[in-house]
């Protein structure tokens, strides 16, 4: 038995190799994140999410990026899913309407997921569009922060009934400024009576329905702190911690990203990520960076991140075939379908 370590991985290609293996095995790994390139058919990835889980008790957690729209990292197999975009823009006109396709869209996401092994997707989006950001832009449901709780509650309550918790993102806001985190250090010039009267609603009152994880933004705040929220101690432990009570798991963002720079070297990173507050860092898509996050990171045990992690492990499976049988997913999806009005961009690393 060994515990859960503070950091996620990303995998090379569509089987894990032999130093993959060897890698997932290493006392600081608690999880994979799994993107289009090691995606071929449900097929490949139930087998690949089998191996995964197989290496280690407990099971290591496998995680996607599955949003809909311009980010779903699986295809072929699976249902297409609008942007939630387009959830708001039916709220506008049917709120009801809205929140049950909201509920809809989360249960067929975690469903298709779940069918093939995956633990959790980061899902939802819980930024507000103020009309500047292309990297947010139609992966929120809205502008306005209470129609996005609303949404973002539904879909969660269908998330949970298909067996899988919520990772809200990006705290505490990515959507007031116009430059990509993953490209460049976003900074967003707001004070944090701004924040907290904007952006942040949205977050606290997921946190009050009882959010299991939330992913910080590569973003600073000069107004609150010079640090990335991520990095942040008075973002992740006094004001979401303390003052918002949030109990659940921090998963920090990809430290591969521009956004992460500021903090140093990869292991440095690392360390300053988990410091702040974060449960598990995210070492995406740089081999050597995340063996020197590995062979830098000290060691250390904390009961109470393991118990937050351990709840992000899925709860039931059906296998994609039988579930397709199932009268649930075919009503999903003519539902999902219903609102699915434009073509699918591509977004994908």
């Amino acid at each position: 038995m060994m515990a859960l370590g503070p950091i996620m991985l990303g995998l090379e290609g569509l089987a894990l190799t032999a130093e993959e293996r060897e890698l997932l095995r290493h006392p600081q790994v608690g999880g994979v994140i799994l993107f289009a390139r090691n995606y071929q058919s449900p097929e490949q990835v139930a087998a690949l999410t089998e191996a995964i889980h197989a290496l280690r008790q407990p099971r290591l957690l496998v995680a996607v990026d599955h949003e809909g729209g311009r980010v779903q990292r699986f295809r072929e197999g699976f249902t297409r899913l609008p942007a939630v975009r387009q959830l708001g823009e039916v709220y506008d006109q049917a709120p009801h309407r809205a929140r049950q396709l909201a509920r809809a869209t989360g249960w067929l996401m975690a469903a298709e997921l779940r069918s093939v092994g995956v633990d959790f997707s980061f899902a939802p989006v819980l930024d507000l569009d103020h009309g500047v950001s292309s990297i947010i832009g139609d992966r929120a449901f809205h502008h306005a922060p209470e129609v996005v709780a609303d949404l973002a509650h539904a879909y969660r309550s269908g998330m949970q009934k298909a067996g899988m918790e919520a990772v809200g993102k990006h705290f505490p806001g990515h959507g007031g400024i116009a430059a990509d985190s993953h490209l460049e250090l976003p900074v967003d010039p707001r004070s944090y009576e701004e924040l907290a009267a904007t952006d942040l609603l949205a977050f606290e009152r997921m946190i009050h329905y009882g959010l299991a994880a939330l992913m910080p933004a590569h973003v600073v705040y000069p107004q609150v702190d010079d640090r990335p929220a991520g990095f942040s101690v008075r973002w992740l432990k006094t004001i979401l911690r303390q003052h918002l009570e949030f109990q659940g798991a921090i998963f920090s963002d990809d430290l591969d990203m521009a956004g992460a720079g500021q903090a140093g070297a990869p292991a440095e990173r690392a360390h300053a990520a988990l410091a702040a507050g974060c449960d598990m860092a995210l070492a995406c898509n740089d081999r050597r960076a995340a063996i020197a996050i590995l062979e830098g990171l000290p060691q250390t045990l904390d009961p109470v991140r393991e118990v937050r992690l351990i709840r992000m492990h899925g709860r039931g499976r059906t296998h994609l075939t039988r579930l397709r049988r199932n009268p649930v997913w075919q009503q999903a999806m003519r539902l999902v379908q219903s609102y699915d009005a434009h073509p699918l961009l591509d977004m994908d690393t």
